[in-house]
């Protein structure tokens, strides 16, 4: 690829994107941005003040942000943006904290903390302009010719896919995607592919459009079973006029590449041609790292590479190149958010990274990881990974002598292709899977259960509905058999 960036591609970004920090000692924090944008510069990817690359925005208005939450929910976020005063007693500090956890904040999680509200809109002001730009919609701007309106947009400081419509959850205030989604869909008669490649499940996305046809929510992610938030089992597949919008691959702890890349080529390409969207929109959390001390998933940025150019090869087949990417989750700040988002930005733009990263950004970001090198192994060594703890990158590519193979491969490899052949036959219609056969061959246990229940008038396999629990809400099938629950588990 020619170091020529793609005048159609831009990426958002605003100073005061920085603010969404929740402070010294929590994984979040906005350093990695900083990290991020000082590789793109000395790498020569991007230049923040080349009007040809950037794109401005506004916050979201009231309005905006209520076609996803609750207005109850934002008078209540703007309220705890403004901090109680020093001399506050400590009945009304009580009172505050209670009022706080009524609505997702918390301090070990997603503490209150000041501006939250201006900066939180101010993101999804950023997401709804990429998503309105690439669809051509006003709040997109208005540009002298067509082709100067993007097609491709990266907006870093994004993602917040767990943001429910009353409630903050996992670092998430506002969801901008949802927003940026719910606008979209009622401006205009786009179907919007939604894909999330992020290590936790992106609920609040899939809660906002569980029963809309005109959104396919699709995520890989590592497994509720082990994993916040919990959600994201096979069977939660939509509701309503929305069942078999909802696609769910929950990947088992310590999935590498391989595995990663055959169960998103098994999947993807099929589900794209049969839903036949107008424009995707990625978040590209890489907490699915190895090296990210929260979460159990084990890609390198090989995987991660082939994750980001297998949405650019879809958005260029069905989607006449319509693209929106956002950052997400990824708690290795130094050593992978900065790499994996300069690649994904390469990508969208056309261009090629380097083979080395830039001498002086490693020297000085080597300095702030050796600072918490210490807390970091701890944190990888809790969840059983395999420490890094000497290894500072110096070239873009990680170097595969970096990451030895797990110990139980063969059996998360097959845990993963059963999971994905169970995933077909529950979302994709026979003609499409035909069409789309999975590399591998692999034959679900179900292979032709479900067609022949549905010839004989049963209900359908995925049929599922929603009831509420004491902690959050619950997804129950309708139908499925104990000898094929048995048959899936194994």
């Amino acid at each position: 690829m020619p170091n020529t960036p793609d005048p159609r591609a831009r990426l958002l970004f605003d100073q005061s994107e920085l603010h969404y920090d929740f402070g010294p000692g929590h994984p979040l924090r906005s350093v990695r941005l900083v990290a991020l944008l000082e590789l793109l510069e000395k790498s020569g990817l991007w230049t923040p003040h080349d009007e040809r690359l950037c794109l401005p925005f506004r916050s979201a208005t009231i309005e905006e942000l209520r076609l996803v939450h609750t207005l109850e929910y934002i008078e209540a976020v703007q309220r705890l943006s403004t901090p109680l005063p020093q001399g506050a007693s400590a009945e009304e500090r009580k009172e505050r904290a209670e009022f706080a956890l009524n609505y997702g904040f918390s301090e070990g999680d997603t503490p209150a903390v000041p501006d939250m509200h201006e900066v939180a809109a101010h993101i999804a002001g950023g997401t709804l302009t990429a998503l309105s730009a690439v669809m051509g919609l006003p709040e997109g701007g208005t540009f002298s010719e067509e082709n100067e309106r993007p097609l491709h947009v990266f907006h870093p400081a994004a993602g917040w896919h767990h943001a429910e419509a009353g409630h903050a959850s996992g670092f998430c205030i506002y969801n901008d995607i949802a927003v940026a989604i719910a606008h979209v869909i009622s401006a205009s008669e786009a179907k919007i592919m939604y894909i999330d490649f992020d290590a936790h499940h992106g609920e609040g996305v899939q809660h906002a459009f569980y029963d809309d046809p005109r959104v396919m929510t699709v995520s890989f992610h590592e497994t509720g079973r082990y994993l916040f938030p919990g959600s994201g089992d096979v069977l939660e597949v939509g509701r309503g006029a929305g069942r078999g919008y909802s696609v769910n691959i929950p990947l088992e702890p310590f999935t590498e590449d391989g595995s990663y890349i055959e169960a998103m080529k098994a999947l993807l390409p099929p589900l794209a041609l049969s839903f036949a969207p107008d424009v995707i929109i990625s978040v590209h959390g890489c907490d699915t790292h190895a090296w990210d001390p929260l979460t159990h998933l084990a890609l390198t940025l090989r995987g991660i590479t082939q994750q980001i150019k297998l949405v650019h090869e879809l958005a260029d087949t069905y989607c006449q190149r319509r693209w929106v990417a956002v950052g997400s989750g990824g708690y290795d700040l130094y050593r992978v958010v900065p790499r994996a988002w300069s690649i994904l930005w390469a990508e969208m733009s056309g261009q090629s990274v380097p083979v080395d990263l830039p001498q002086e950004w490693v020297e000085h970001w080597r300095s702030q990881w050796v600072a918490q090198a210490e807390e970091e192994q701890i944190a990888q060594e809790a969840l059983g990974k395999t420490s890094a703890r000497e290894t500072f990158p110096t070239t873009f590519r990680d170097r595969p002598e970096d990451f030895p193979a797990q110990a139980r491969r063969w059996t998360i490899n097959h845990a993963n292709r059963r999971t994905v052949a169970f995933v077909r036959q529950l979302v994709l219609p026979p003609p499409v899977r035909h069409a789309f056969p999975s590399e591998t061959h692999h034959q679900s246990p179900l292979t032709g259960l479900v067609d022949l229940l549905r010839l004989q008038g049963e209900e359908e396999l995925s049929q599922s509905s929603t009831f509420e629990t004491a902690k959050k809400p619950a997804v129950c099938a309708k139908f499925l058999p104990s000898i094929v629950y048995r048959a899936f588990k194994g």
